[in-house]
């Protein structure tokens, strides 16, 4: 799954809430992403940033959902991730004992996950977190490394809670 495809999935809620945290909390990220998605559209960035401010998340939103933003969106989910749901990543990777810097950032990506683990990380994060944004990470956390790992990849595919409606999951 790419990450154009989790914007097509999540709700517009969630998509607003991102985009609404990136305006607030994160203005450079937010000023950069208007500015790359209006420069893919053949648009001045000044003629979005003029909007009001529910225009130009709905016009985010909209964006987002098109292929052509698929690296801004990863990036976009990334960010979003790693300072707004920092406790999410940090007990995915201390439950899984991947090394991090503490706040969720890894320099050394294992070679393979524990199958076992993976299973009883991901039940535990489902009951502590919404699933709309474990399902975000888990699907941003299979894109850091080169074709994923398969252990992840087959709990994506086999458990019906990490699936988005509608969507092939081999895409």
């Amino acid at each position: 799954m790419n990450a154009y495809q989790i914007f097509q999935q999540i709700s517009p809620q969630l998509a607003t809430e991102i985009f609404t945290y990136l305006r607030s909390d994160e203005k450079e990220t937010y000023q950069g992403l208007i500015a790359s998605l209006a420069e893919q559209r053949k648009l001045r960035p000044v003629f979005i940033l003029k909007k009001i401010p529910a225009d130009q998340i709905t016009w985010l939103c909209k964006m987002a959902k098109l292929k052509m933003a698929n690296g801004i969106d990863e990036h976009v989910l990334q960010i979003w991730l790693l300072n707004k749901q920092r406790s999410l990543l940090i007990s995915f990777l201390d439950s899984m004992g991947i090394e991090h810097d503490g706040e969720g950032s890894v320099d050394n990506l294992p070679e393979t996950l524990d199958a076992e683990k993976l299973k009883k990380t991901v039940d535990q994060l489902m009951e502590d977190n919404p699933e709309e944004i474990v399902k975000i990470y888990l699907h941003i956390f299979q894109m850091q490394k080169a074709d994923g790992w398969q252990e992840l990849g087959e709990l994506l595919e086999s458990d019906e809670r990490l699936k988005f409606a509608g969507t092939d999951q081999a895409a």
